[in-house]
């Protein structure tokens, strides 16, 4: 007899796995379905769900709490206002400079020698005069000596030879000589005389000779680093030399402006008032020194199109150092009563300069202007706006012509608190 199908187990085994197989594909789309309901996400109550840190982030009906935010109140865009204001306005060129000594001088050995001592620290302040470096001095006071002891014997010869010339002329005066003997006498008196001049002359080089092995400052200024110890010996012809000292006060800068600015400089030079130049850290915020144009150079870079300028400067505190890299402004020119705006004001577009004026019920006006001169925070407005008028300093990029905005004051801080 045939077994029928139902009761064959292997039979009974696959419809129960098939639906086992439904029934948890079922049970997991569900489970899914009510984990990504976002009606699950609700309290109870329906009431505002909150994220881990305890933030509200929902409202009753479970949208966005404040959907405004970053706005002003009313959803409005909130900017910061600065002054249009009359002041007389100094037009200023800036430029990067180089600290220069007005004199820097590397000190050598005149004479050659055994280096005995010197009189400085290094990084002291000396003054023209003071006693530097020494030198041995014994070779050259002995020349010195030679050089007199030769004179004294020459001037001894001398008072001879003019004794005998005495002599001589009274014999002669009394025909009891030859004339020829009294000129060959006035010849040798001559002759002595003039080498007590060469001696002279030796005496004299070597007191030069040993004046030099005492070396002294030429000018006031700061002493760098010794490049020579006592104890070495030292040529004329060293090219290291023994130390430098350079000039710190005053002190000068080089610095260059293009040459386009060159007529308005010579014309206010003309005017013979002087012409105030500023040092600036590398940053260009920080002040070091307030000084005035010195002199300029007698032509122009080819190269680079600019002319040379030498500022000069009071530096007593020691804010500037040789070959400091410095920010330098030289003021051109002052502009009495000129309007000006800050420089966070100005606004550049398709329809040129512009700036957005605030008038007195808030509302935005854009205002195209003629701008002028400017500085690092300032810029010169000639046309287009009146003194007293606010104009948008912050948060223009979201303003157009005709908006109501909410007025924001600019902390100490940078951040901004609205205005109630």
């Amino acid at each position: 007899m045939t077994p029928s199908p139902l009761s064959n187990p292997i039979h009974t085994k696959k419809p129960f796995k098939r639906i086992l197989l439904i029934a948890l594909i079922l049970f997991l789309t569900m489970g899914g379905l009510w984990v990504w309901n976002p009606f699950s996400a609700k309290s109870p109550s329906g009431g505002n769900q909150s994220d881990a840190s305890g933030q509200t982030k929902g409202g009753p009906n479970g949208k966005e709490a404040n959907p405004g935010a970053g706005k002003g109140r009313g959803g409005l865009p909130s900017v910061a206002l600065g002054s249009a204001k009359t002041k007389d306005f100094e037009v200023w060129i800036d430029s990067l400079g180089t600290i220069t000594p007005l004199a820097n001088v590397t000190i050598h050995t005149r004479v050659d020698g055994e280096l005995l001592k010197v009189g400085y620290r290094e990084g002291q302040m000396v003054k023209a005069g003071d006693l530097m470096a020494e030198i041995d001095p014994r070779a050259y006071q002995v020349q010195l000596d030679q050089a007199m002891a030769s004179m004294a014997r020459d001037k001894a010869l001398l008072d001879n030879a003019k004794m005998d010339l005495k002599r001589y002329e009274d014999l002669v005066q009394h025909d009891a000589a030859p004339r020829q003997q009294l000129d060959t006498q006035i010849s040798l008196v001559n002759q002595y005389e003039a080498t007590l001049k060469t001696d002279q002359s030796a005496i004299d080089n070597a007191r030069l000779q040993l004046s030099y092995c005492h070396i002294q400052a030429p000018i006031s200024g700061q002493v760098g680093l010794r490049l020579v110890d006592p104890g070495n010996i030292v040529h004329s012809a060293d090219a290291a030399g023994l130390v430098t000292i350079a000039q710190m006060d005053p002190i000068s800068v080089l610095f260059s402006i293009p040459q386009d600015f060159l007529p308005a400089l010579n014309h206010k030079r003309s005017g013979g008032k002087p012409i105030a130049v500023e040092a600036f850290d590398r940053s260009g915020n920080v002040s070091l020194q307030k000084g005035t144009l010195a002199s300029q150079d007698n032509q122009i870079d080819a190269a680079t199109g600019s002319v040379k300028l030498r500022g000069s400067f009071n530096n007593r505190e020691m804010k500037l150092y040789p070959n400091q890299f410095v920010n330098i402004r030289l003021l051109m020119d002052v502009k009495p009563k000129a309007l000006v705006i800050p420089g966070t004001a100005l606004q550049r577009g398709a329809q040129g300069t512009f700036v957005y004026v605030v008038n007195e019920d808030r509302k935005v006006a854009l205002r195209p202007i003629t701008v002028g001169p400017s500085d690092r925070n300032e810029v010169v407005v000639e046309k287009g706006i009146s003194d007293g008028e606010k104009v948008v300093i912050d948060g223009a990029d979201k303003l157009k012509d005709g908006v109501m905005v909410n007025i924001a004051d600019l902390q100490q801080n940078g951040r901004k608190k609205a205005a109630h």
